[in-house]
């Protein structure tokens, strides 16, 4: 039988439940958020807390660490001055320039510009969307949970989606999952491609007790 370690998290201080989280909880989808300050200035930043929640509303959630110093950081305020961001799916080609807008730089600085990514503006919410992300997501703030000091989740209500053209069949909403080529975050500093897949079909409960049958049959 396959022995597993037991870790009490009550008995663990923050960095050993983190590092514990984010190796098990794998891999998770990166969500490059683009936001404008109430001002009308720009930010972008990674967040691999992320994952969609429900389609009847259409929901996505954001988990956001903000400065040790309780300072918010620049999506978690500008989201809660405007309300409206986009959460832009990142594929092999953006791995290089995700990085360099997770650079924690100052709030004058426009991390799209720095990255050298070409951007427009947003359709159905004044954030911008990046050009080269295979698939932009426009959200409103649905729900701000407060779930510590510096820590928040996001709730936003997806309005639209953008789908690169040639990875999406507009007739039957089918999105081919090799040309998105989406990466996803391990533990560490460590990503992972998504173009290694395989299909597995959820069985009726009729199916399920053919198999069975026939499992026995062949057993005997």
């Amino acid at each position: 039988m396959t022995e597993h370690t037991h870790f009490d998290f009550a008995k663990l201080n923050e960095r050993e439940r983190y590092k514990l989280l984010i190796g098990s909880v794998i891999p998770r989808p990166i969500a490059l958020v683009t936001t404008v300050s109430k001002d009308g200035r720009p930010n972008a930043g990674p967040f691999s807390f992320f994952n969609v929640l429900t389609h009847d509303p259409a929901i996505v959630a954001i988990g956001v660490e903000n400065y040790s110093d309780m300072q918010f950081k620049d999506t978690a305020r500008n989201i809660g001055e405007t309300g409206e961001f986009t959460v832009h799916i990142c594929d092999t080609a953006l791995v290089d320039q995700m990085e360099v807008c997770a650079i924690k730089f100052g709030s004058e600085v426009d991390e799209m510009e720095e990255a050298g990514l070409a951007t427009v503006p947003g359709e159905m919410v004044r954030s911008p969307r990046i050009l080269a992300a295979p698939a932009a997501l426009e959200c409103r703030r649905h729900t701000t949970l407060q779930v510590g000091p510096a820590r928040e989740i996001i709730l936003g209500e997806v309005l639209g989606v953008y789908v690169r053209s040639d990875a999406v069949n507009p007739s039957n909403l089918h999105i081919d999952q090799q040309l998105m080529d989406a990466v996803g975050r391990m533990g560490g500093h460590t990503y992972t491609r998504t173009l290694d897949q395989f299909d597995i079909k959820t069985l009726t409960p009729q199916e399920w007790e053919s198999r069975k049958s026939n499992s026995k049959t062949a057993a005997e």
